[in-house]
């Protein structure tokens, strides 16, 4: 039998649930999802493995017009993601009123294959659904179109055939065991990027970065410190909140979730650090992932 091996674009604008369908189709919680717009930074790749092939799904940041240095290291993974895809999934939020414009400028001209999922659809009428539908057929003329709610996991059987039609024969790119590119390391920070996210209003989460300084796994527990980093001391005030009562929260909640991803005993502690302006120095970039 031979064997087809590719790589799978989920693009779209931010909080069309791209991070929702990822983990959907891998079947596994890879990418942290919050109400917020723009949670995901990086380029996160989650791998469906099984005897003739290997799908490389790779969730991207919402594609905006960058206003400082983070968002335009995350606009250049979207890039990446487009450059070796072989197939785009683009993802588009049945409520939207046709103001993609962002991203269509990255796809519209794009000689890639290319699956609308028209997503959230779970509210919508028939006649809402027919109507988007038809202006995405007219507009990108892509292979298919799919109707789908992520969250409630509805209409996605069926993508993974459509998917496998467009990928080519190859041996696998990633080990058969792999079920990602990043580190335990990376998740941990990741998870505790999602408290963040979740307890925090206004521009404290898009302020933050997590850095995992320590992570030491030993027979009963695993310990780990990480750094969270703000960019004012005003914002550092908040973050740990009256008397440490919201530190201690996220810290409360991160564990648990690390806890369940690790499946061992957590010992996690956070600092607080304040590096000003963080968002828009290529050197901290560059120290956080953000730059090749």
């Amino acid at each position: 039998m031979s064997h087809k091996a590719g790589f799978v674009s989920i693009i779209g604008k931010p909080n069309v649930g791209k991070s929702t369908l990822m983990n959907a189709l891998v079947g596994e919680k890879l990418s942290i999802i919050t109400p917020k717009a723009q949670t995901t930074r990086h380029r996160i790749l989650g791998i469906v493995n099984d005897e003739n092939s290997q799908i490389v799904f790779s969730d991207t940041p919402g594609i905006i017009k960058p206003r400082y240095g983070l968002q335009d290291s995350m606009m250049n993974f979207v890039k990446g993601a487009l450059s070796d895809a072989d197939l785009i999934l683009f993802v588009t939020d049945i409520n939207e009123q046709h103001d993609e414009n962002d991203v269509l400028e990255k796809i519209i001209n794009t000689t890639i294959p290319m699956i609308v999922l028209i997503n959230k659809i779970d509210g919508a009428t028939q006649e809402q659904v027919d109507e988007k539908q038809a202006y995405w057929q007219d507009l990108l003329k892509p292979k298919y179109i799919y109707a789908i709610s992520a969250l409630h996991r509805y209409n996605l059987d069926g993508i993974m055939e459509r998917v496998l039609e467009y990928l080519p024969e190859h041996p696998p790119y990633y080990d058969k065991e792999d079920l990602t590119d990043k580190t335990q390391r990376f998740f941990v920070s990741e998870i505790i990027r999602e408290k963040i996210f979740n307890n925090y209003q206004k521009e404290i989460p898009y302020s933050t970065e997590v850095v995992i300084t320590s992570f030491k796994e030993e027979e009963k527990i695993t310990r780990i410190s990480a750094e969270i980093i703000v960019e004012r001391d005003s914002q550092k005030n908040i973050l740990i909140g009256k008397g440490g009562s919201m530190l201690k929260k996220v810290g409360t909640e991160a564990r648990k979730d690390i806890e369940k991803f690790l499946d061992q005993k957590v010992f996690l502690e956070t600092f607080v650090k304040v590096l000003p302006d963080w968002r828009s120095k290529k050197n901290y970039l560059k120290s956080f992932g953000y730059e090749n």
